[in-house]
């Protein structure tokens, strides 16, 4: 299986497992899931210090354990940031909940940290310091932010001496913002408008790998479009028809679409189910056309110019 290079430096499978779901799993179901990720060419796992108050760390934590060997295999990912109420991007924010994830985790370095969420209060000098206290004792090999836009990032990188190699943004076929105002420059339309300050391009320019999450979402939590025929029909009938030609799932499909763009997007998938992971992680061996993923984006309700 081919490897993407996220941020042109960093080794990983082009679908990571998203650990959010792993809170109230036993450990040998847990263990179940990551040997089957594994399996299917899946070695990038990501989690954040809020799932599950900290038991989706723990579990995978003692799955570690349990598998001596295992660490080395993995890539692995958290996040942090996000506080009941409130987001904190303050250095000792910073410091102290890198200190619990690796302590949940049981291990003595993460491959990679983002910050969850922006904070409207960052400082990004603070930032700075708390990322290269976590690199130079060797915690965090490298490090990156969710949920960001371009001058966001332009603003924190600007007092980095790390580089910022991830950004983790919502994507799927029914959740197109990425690209929706690159395909309709200079048209008087709602898909027209920049709502994230370009940073689709901004991230293709400063080699920095885009992390779609919720690849099977509709808006922000709303529901899962796959299967929905109420709200999207020529949707699901035409994942459906190209799903049969290919011979792998409708969520194989979905996936296959993030990954067609020539960005090169990380897709995290969230199932803790092994015959489900099994099935989407097909979409690393398929390859839709141009005229494939453009009738998936019109089905979607996209419009083009």
């Amino acid at each position: 299986m081919e490897k993407l290079l996220l941020g042109n430096v960093l080794p990983a499978s082009p679908i990571a497992l998203g650990c959010m779901r792993m809170a109230g799993m036993d450990d040998a179901a847990a263990e179940q899931v990551v040997f089957t990720a594994l399996e299917n060419g899946i070695d990038f796992f990501d989690h954040a210090d809020i799932y599950g108050g900290g038991e989706s760390e723990e579990i995978f934590g003692r799955v570690l354990k349990n598998n001596p060997g295992l660490r080395e295999k993995i890539v692995l990912q958290s996040k942090c940031g996000i506080c009941k109420g409130y987001y904190d991007a303050s250095k000792e924010h910073i410091l102290e909940a890198a200190d619990g994830i690796l302590k949940r985790l049981g291990v003595d370095y993460l491959d990679a940290l983002l910050l969850h969420r922006p904070d409207a209060l960052m400082e990004p000098e603070e930032v700075a310091e708390a990322f290269e206290t976590l690199h130079r004792t060797g915690k965090v090999r490298y490090f990156g932010v969710s949920n960001q836009n371009a001058a966001q990032m332009e603003l924190l990188g600007a007092y980095m001496q790390q580089k910022l190699i991830i950004n983790q943004l919502q994507f799927s076929i029914a959740h197109t913002g990425l690209v929706d105002a690159g395909v309709n420059v200079n048209i008087h339309s709602d898909h027209a408008v920049v709502r994230d300050g370009g940073v689709l391009d901004y991230c293709r320019l400063n080699d920095i790998t885009i992390q779609a999450w919720s690849p099977f979402q509709y808006g922000m939590f709303k529901g899962v479009f796959l299967g929905n025929n109420e709200l999207y029909p020529e949707l699901n009938a035409e994942i459906q028809k190209i799903a049969e030609e290919k011979g792998v799932t409708d969520s194989a499909i979905a996936v296959a679409w993030i990954m067609c763009h020539p960005a090169k997007i990380q897709t995290i998938i969230g199932s803790m189910n092994a015959k489900r992971i099994a099935d989407i992680a097909k979409a690393q061996d398929i390859t839709l056309t141009r005229q494939e993923w453009y009738r998936l984006y019109l089905a979607a309700g996209n419009p083009l110019p």
